[in-house]
């Protein structure tokens, strides 16, 4: 029977791991049996773990790494094997039920960071989503996968999101590609909504809005959309799946990348400006 995508998205983590390790082994001139006496285990555990076929603990991360002079690597490679089974979690499979308790789990996410930095280059982020964008969004993503429908407590859900804006101290930095400013989300009117009120949340102090031109040049090609939550929780979404990504150096990447995306960027009258000339090709 095939792996699901989901376990084979997880066992090329696991081997991405060993690999790491066996560098590690390799680069300190050691062989299996010669780490596996350092660490003080038997030799077929080190063939397990290089083989991906046993996962390594935490406390077997840094008796591997101190056995290889690589202390600098530990707490890497800890948040790495403590990522791998959560990393890649199938839409479908957090959907089985309709969409209500993710939005749940989003809204959960967005409580407790005080800083969210958002990058989309397909869709509106929820917190800034009118009720009908939502609908709309929603109700296609629940037709092409053939989940449960339950847009209407979804929507309500993801709705609640948005009070994050106004109160708690909580902050909103957003890059967003002008595409998504054209893409249509629903009918004319629908996206008249949802352009006007984006012009209505730009004055808040919570929010920092950056559109893309389609004219900017750029460092950083057009990525999948990701949320950074504080800088140590980044959030990627693909057709598919959601991505966590939590290890040090991949969110190192993110924090690059969203900088170098803000260099692209216009805020304020000329992000406005923007916005208006997406409303006026709705006519």
């Amino acid at each position: 029977m095939p792996s699901s995508p989901q376990s084979s998205s997880v066992q090329a983590a696991r081997q991405a791991v060993a690999a790491r390790l066996r560098e590690l082994m390799l680069g300190a001139g050691l062989n299996g049996q010669e780490l596996s006496a350092r660490c003080g285990w038997h030799p077929a555990k080190t063939s397990r773990i290089l083989s991906a076929k046993a996962t390594p603990s935490d406390a077997d991360v840094r008796a591997w790494c101190v056995a290889c002079g690589a202390d600098d690597q530990v707490q890497d490679l800890v948040a790495t094997v403590r990522a791998v089974d959560s990393m890649y979690v199938e839409w479908r499979r957090l959907q089985r039920d309709g969409m209500r308790k993710v939005q749940e789990n989003v809204y959960a996410l967005n409580d407790v960071a005080r800083l969210c930095r958002v990058y989309v280059s397909n869709v509106v982020p929820g917190f800034f989503q009118t009720p009908a964008y939502a609908t709309a969004l929603m109700r296609s993503i629940t037709q092409f996968q053939g989940t449960p429908d339950d847009v209407a407590e979804a929507v309500a859900a993801r709705m609640a999101r948005s009070r994050f804006l106004y109160e708690g101290g909580h902050r909103y930095v957003v890059l967003m590609e002008e595409s998504v400013l054209r893409y249509r989300i629903g009918d004319a009117e629908v996206m008249r909504g949802q352009l006007r009120h984006l012009l209505a949340v730009m004055p808040l102090v919570s929010v920092s809005l950056g559109i893309i031109p389609f004219t900017a040049q750029r460092s950083v090609w057009p990525l999948e959309a990701f949320y950074m939550f504080d800088g140590r929780h980044v959030v990627v979404e693909t057709l598919t799946a959601e991505i966590n990504v939590k290890q040090p150096r991949e969110l190192g990447d993110y924090r690059r990348a969203f900088t170098q995306l803000s260099d692209a960027a216009v805020f304020g009258d000329a992000a406005r400006a923007v916005i208006g000339d997406a409303l006026d090709s709705l006519g």
